[in-house]
């Protein structure tokens, strides 16, 4: 059964964020130390600030309610997604899957250009957002997929293509493997490409310095992913209870993984904390990396199906294209000198036009 969805906070929940935030215990910071320990207090105190004095929940409410929102229920989890029907009959349907720390709000100034020409169904990742927390083990990237697959059917849809970054990389990855006779291809705008077993070969200049880049990343992994992988529940705790714990954990990826040169408004960004604080999925969200680094690997699954990647020039890493070829049919490949690892939300012009060439 597939039921609408509109997202209705109640009152008392904005209440108790107003009282939290005004309650805050600030932890004491060395001066002048910017960002060597971590997102300095002073970004977290001004991005608090906004939070608690102007911004509007109530208007991103209505915005997100303005969208066509469903729920379901697949292997015993209840699914949230955006399902937006093209004006075009023959459209071919697109699946698009967020990251951590991203939500459905990563494709909001996407939807428009996309509709045109795309049949969209944005699905929040089980353990995220409005499809709630998972109440049992085993919610990996490959079961994540598989419900994937029976959503596009209980739709009706026989036939799509399948875009992600972040983790939505690895769950389209696993989706075109899973169900190669129904994804006509994979859209990566983000692409981890370690070194390979067999030896890296004779590589560019350019990929040299990419090469290095991710070997730089791999030897210096940020804390957080660690704690995920190992204690995914220590990590919540924090974030569960203290908004502007969960905001800090959030506001630093951002800052760390995007275009210096532009900007996410504090109203979008803080739109995409909500969904996880409203929502209280600060523990799943974070056990996704558990369950995926035991039930498989993330950054090599085996994908039969066309595969394009659109590069960001700011992204956590950047692929290396020989090594790419290496595990996938890549029939597509574009290089932006703008964007980081939220190209939906940093360039969404950019990121619409290589979604629809790759597809076309």
């Amino acid at each position: 059964m597939i039921t609408p969805f509109r997202v209705e906070i109640p009152e008392h929940a904005l209440a108790d964020l107003h009282q939290r935030l005004d309650r805050t215990r600030w932890p004491d910071e060395l001066p002048g130390t910017g960002w060597d320990y971590g997102l300095p207090q002073a970004r977290l105190r001004e991005l608090t600030r906004y939070w608690r004095e102007d911004y509007d929940w109530r208007a991103q409410e209505e915005r997100l309610n303005a969208l066509p929102q469903y729920t379901t229920e697949i292997d015993g989890q209840r699914v949230h997604f955006l399902h937006l029907r093209s004006a075009r009959q023959d459209a071919l349907p697109l699946l698009l899957t967020h990251g951590w720390p991203g939500s459905i709000v990563e494709f909001l100034d996407v939807l428009e250009p996309l509709a045109g020409r795309f049949h969209l169904v944005i699905p929040s990742i089980p353990g995220f957002g409005f499809s709630g927390p998972t109440r049992e083990r085993g919610w990996d990237v490959h079961r994540v997929a598989r419900a994937w697959a029976e959503l596009m059917h209980r739709l009706g849809y026989r036939r799509y293509g399948a875009q992600g970054g972040d983790w939505g990389s690895a769950i389209s990855r696993a989706l075109g493997a899973l169900a190669p006779e129904a994804v006509v291809g994979v859209h990566l705008s983000y692409l981890p490409t370690p070194p390979p077993a067999e030896g890296v070969g004779e590589l560019s200049a350019a990929d040299q310095r990419r090469l290095a880049g991710i070997g730089e990343y791999l030897a210096r992994r940020p804390g957080y992913q660690v704690m995920q992988e190992t204690e995914p529940q220590t990590l919540a705790y924090g974030m569960a209870d203290s908004p502007v714990g969960q905001l800090a954990v959030i506001a630093a990826r951002f800052a760390e993984w995007t275009d210096p040169a532009g900007e996410i408004s504090f109203d979008r960004l803080l739109t995409n904390v909500m969904l996880y604080w409203l929502t209280g999925t600060a523990a799943s969200s974070s056990r996704l990396r558990w369950e995926s680094t035991r039930g498989g690997p993330g950054g090599s699954l085996a994908c039969p199906v066309p595969v394009g990647v659109a590069v960001f020039a700011h992204d956590i890493t950047l692929p290396i294209r020989a090594f790419a070829e290496r595990s996938y049919r890549i029939t597509h490949w574009s290089e932006f000198g703008r964007g980081g690892h939220f190209p939906a939300l940093e360039v969404p012009g950019s990121f619409a036009a290589d979604v629809g060439t790759f597809f076309g």
